[in-house]
């Protein structure tokens, strides 16, 4: 059998994480220790793609190498390690979250599970789900509301929901800022609202949203609370029950786990009464010619051959951060935000979105470079070894509130030193003068 490597952070006494510890830290990503272009390679792109330390390169390769199986099928010896494996992981995540073990889906992705809800909402629409899920069904004058802010995965699921159903889709604005307008929020939901689905925080200000006071609104109204936590849970504690939300979707591959895994969590009430989104195979309890009746969550959301190798993969990425400490990770992250904020705004003809500098915010900074576009800030960065995010991000529509198109972004990790950062705002400083702009 492999033997699973021991993470580096895991032999260094606990307190604040500093340099020393982030490139200790960063000796566990194989990936890390390349060049590019002759330079030493700067990763300040976690928040589209985190790295995998080894210790979960090798959890896939040990379940392929020694438990590969059907789970939830077979009864011999693989498949009920391979299940045993499965089903451990979900337990893994689901604590790593506050979470019950029936309350954490398996999806691809956040996307598919923001979909999976929306599509749930629209089958009990058209008569599925019987009684249980009345509480689910939207129709015209009914209200969906969502913010300026999200990534398209919160907001086009939301969209195609209200085509499908008749209901109205309303969004809570951002100020000039970019700061969600709460005074607007507190008319927009209502009577008819009934879902209000937003970011923890924003994949492009940084912005940590003010949870408590959206649920408390959303809770006023009656309405159910669908929370984007991909740029969250990677980065900070998150207690769903604490946070009083009946959704979350967060994905593997921007917390150090594989790609091809994804999280919906769902209160349990909620996820036995909705009906199923995708159908088959190993959700079902009996099955005739004429119709089926579904097992109860997790697996009536879990049609067909799934996620195995993933999920365990997953689980290794979660034990690496809990024992790092998700409170020492963010507040590493905060402090090489805070550095990246700073540094950007002394810049000429740099503009930065979101809070400013000495303002909370998660360890990104979107920006525009008057006069470069941000795909060639983006080539120029890559040359010297510097990856970063070019583009909208997945947002356009707050860009174009913003007044942009797209932006140049860079997100750390725990991995990240505050060298990275320098050596990316000395770039970024030699922007404008390569391309001649004054």
């Amino acid at each position: 059998m492999s033997v699973v490597s021991t993470p580096a952070t895991l032999k260094h006494a606990a307190g604040m994480i500093d340099d020393a510890e982030a490139r200790r830290i960063r000796n566990d990503f194989p990936i890390l220790s390349q060049q590019v272009n002759g330079s030493p390679l700067v990763y300040l792109d976690s928040g589209a793609t985190s790295q995998n330390p080894l210790c979960v390169l090798e959890a896939e390769q040990e379940y392929y190498e020694q438990r590969n199986a059907a789970v939830h099928r077979g009864a011999h010896m693989l498949a009920v390690s391979a299940t045993d494996a499965f089903e451990n992981a979900r337990e893994t995540v689901a604590g790593f979250i506050n979470a019950g073990m029936d309350e954490v889906v398996w999806t691809s992705n956040a996307t598919e599970a923001i979909n999976l809800i929306a599509y749930a909402f629209s089958n009990a629409s058209v008569g599925r789900g019987g009684d249980a899920a009345a509480r689910f069904v939207v129709g015209p004058g009914d209200e969906l509301v969502v913010t300026e802010m999200e990534h398209h995965a919160n907001l086009i699921p939301w969209q195609e929901l209200a085509f499908r159903t008749g209901a109205t889709l309303r969004y809570i604005p951002v100020d000039d800022a970019g700061a969600l307008r709460l005074d607007e929020a507190e008319h927009i939901i209502g009577p008819r609202t009934k879902v209000v689905a937003f970011t923890h925080a924003s994949n492009v200000l940084g912005t940590i949203n003010p949870v408590a006071t959206l649920v408390r609104l959303a809770r006023e109204a009656g309405a159910a609370v669908v929370l984007d936590a991909c740029q969250s849970v990677p980065h900070m504690g998150v207690d769903v029950k604490a946070l009083d939300v009946d959704f979350a979707a967060f994905s593997g591959h921007k917390m150090l786990g594989p790609t091809g895994i994804g999280v919906l969590y769902g209160r349990a009430e909620l996820l036995n009464a909705m009906p199923p989104f995708l159908t088959g195979g190993s959700m079902i309890t009996t099955v005739t010619m004429e119709k089926a009746e579904y097992l109860p969550s997790p697996q009536r959301f879990e049609a067909g051959t799934q996620r195995i190798s993933q999920a365990v993969a997953l689980a290794a990425a979660v034990d690496y951060l809990r024992e790092t400490g998700m409170d020492r990770i963010h507040a590493w992250e905060a402090e090489l935000g805070q550095r990246l904020v700073a540094g950007l705004e002394a810049i000429d003809g740099v503009r930065v979105l979101g809070p400013a500098a000495g303002a909370e915010r998660i360890g990104l900074a979107a920006f525009d470079v008057d006069g470069v576009h941000a795909h060639d800030v983006g080539q120029f960065l890559d040359d010297k070894g510097i990856a970063v995010r070019v583009g909208h991000h997945c947002a356009q529509p707050l860009h174009r509130r913003l007044g942009l198109v797209a932006t140049t972004r860079a997100s750390t990790y725990l991995y990240n030193t505050t060298d990275d950062v320098d050596a990316f705002l000395d770039a970024v400083a030699g922007v404008r003068p390569f391309f001649g702009v004054n």
